[in-house]
């Protein structure tokens, strides 16, 4: 953050803001700030969809000739859905380092879109092994600086209560276009097979690629920058945005740069416990990128398959919607993390009991609800470090970015030998899914221990000055 900004900042916190909004009351205006605002950033539901689609539209090619035109052989269909997540893991950090110093998302999230809707178009024009890997180990490097960047955004105008729904509304976009990008892979895949001399799953990557630009043109007129630099606010929204989040504790006023908030993050164990808990629960998800595969064994044909890959994630999101909700409410994050991932847990059972088809198509709508408690886990990140800026980016980015190996590590859990069953794959999965769930636990008994000592503080506390946290502050567990 500029010194201008820190000066912008601290007058709009140190403004008496009801002075400013005679007419109305502090929270008629919040009300109306909140609905700009959500109408605004629920174009992130359409991005992140796009985001996901072009990530991994290589699943439903291979229910076409992709394998075959391309002359795959052995693990290469792995490490083609692996080597995405390289570049994608090296390029967190920078590009949320960039997003702080710049304070432009509304310019750097589109532009990044641009960038890898054009690498995601060229892999329809790919020839062979080595050219759609060099495609893919691109994309990642184009597609890195999204999540981070869009987690770091919400976290930068919404209160650590209102983050979990805010996160899940931002990422459904991702749970509904694994099921209808699926249905829309479809239609290509049977509708586009040699038209005009190409290949379906060419035009997969064409007509994905190419709505992913003309969106990203479109996100560039839409999408807010920060409180304190967003045009189309009011001043009296502007003051309210800013002031509202420093009542919440959310933010210390960027007291500390770039550097030093990489420093501060990189200095912080729970940044390193997250980032590996999340290693181990991206593992668990493996089973994502490769649903069409899974849902395939059902034994139906490709159109029928990629139209059953559609209700377990209208499931899914359901699901997250209503677990962020109360989530939120409650101010809770672990419990609902345990109950979505005690529900993916049973699914992996399932499907490792039996091969009956209603049995294992149950257990994908199980295993898919997993996403609520990915975006809990998301919500509860942010509240952990929600006060300084610079540490939060740092800290999103890094933890986003590492946590993506278990992606790495994923693509080769499911073995085509290993099939249909799969069996020690759903193993793999539900072991990491333990481990990852107990990882979170530990963080959560020390969190709560450190509410507690907080408590303690305040009650002790001759000079409320002195304190290491605002009054009132605590972390949400």
């Amino acid at each position: 953050m500029t010194t201008l900004s820190h000066a912008k900042v601290a007058e709009y916190t140190h403004n008496d803001f009801s002075s400013g909004v005679p007419s109305q009351t502090r929270n008629d205006l919040e009300r109306r700030l909140l609905r700009k605002l959500d109408l605004r950033m629920s174009l992130i539901i359409v991005l992140y969809a796009l985001n996901f689609v072009d990530r991994a539209n290589a699943s439903s090619a291979r229910l076409g000739t992709f394998e075959q035109d391309l002359h795959l052989q052995g693990n290469q269909y792995a490490t083609i859905l692996s080597i995405l997540y390289v570049g994608y893991i090296l390029m967190q950090v920078p590009a949320n380092m960039v997003m702080h110093w710049l304070e432009k998302p509304s310019i750097l999230i589109p532009g990044s879109m641009v960038v890898w809707g054009l690498v995601s178009t060229s892999t329809g024009i790919t020839k062979n092994y080595t050219g759609v890997l060099l495609a893919r180990f691109f994309l990642g490097f184009v597609e890195a600086p999204f999540y981070p960047g869009v987690l770091y955004l919400i976290s930068g105008w919404y209160k650590r209560d209102e983050l979990a729904v805010r996160t899940t509304l931002v990422t459904c976009g991702s749970v509904l276009a694994a099921g209808f990008g699926s249905v829309f892979a479809s239609g290509i895949l049977t509708g586009m097979q040699g038209k005009l001399g190409q290949a379906a799953w060419r035009w997969l990557f064409y007509i994905e690629g190419g709505a992913t630009i003309l969106v990203a043109i479109c996100a560039f007129f839409i999408l807010p920058d920060f409180p304190h630099n967003t045009k189309w606010l009011t001043p009296e929204e502007r003051a309210l945005a800013i002031s509202r989040l420093a009542e919440d504790g959310t933010n210390e006023l960027g007291k500390r740069t770039t550097i030093q908030g990489l420093r501060d993050a990189v200095c912080d164990w729970k940044v390193w416990w997250f980032s590996v808990a999340l290693i181990i629960q991206f593992v668990a998800l493996s089973f994502v990128i490769y649903f069409p595969t899974i849902v395939a064994t059902l034994g139906y044909d490709t159109m029928n398959t990629l139209l059953l890959c559609a209700p377990p994630w209208v499931f899914s999101t359901i699901v997250a919607f209503v677990i962020s909700r109360y989530s939120d409410k409650t101010q809770k994050r672990y419990v609902f993390l345990v109950a979505s991932s005690a529900l993916a847990g049973v699914g992996f059972i399932i499907s490792i009991c039996t091969m009956n088809t209603v049995a294992r198509y149950t257990s994908v709508f199980l295993m898919a609800q997993i996403s609520a408690a990915y975006m809990v886990i998301w919500g509860w990140i942010n509240n952990v470090f929600a006060r300084e800026p610079a540490k939060r980016a740092v800290a999103i980015a890094l933890i986003n970015g590492l946590s993506q190996t278990g992606n790495i590590i994923g693509a080769f859990v499911w073995p085509i030998n290993w099939g249909p069953t799969y069996r020690y794959s759903y193993a793999i999965c539900l072991a990491a899914l333990g481990v990852s769930t107990t990882m979170f636990g530990v963080m959560y008994l020390y969190l709560r221990r450190v509410n507690e000592q907080i408590e303690r503080d305040e009650r002790n506390a001759k000079d409320i000055n002195k304190l290491l946290h605002p009054v009132g502050f605590r972390y949400l567990v």
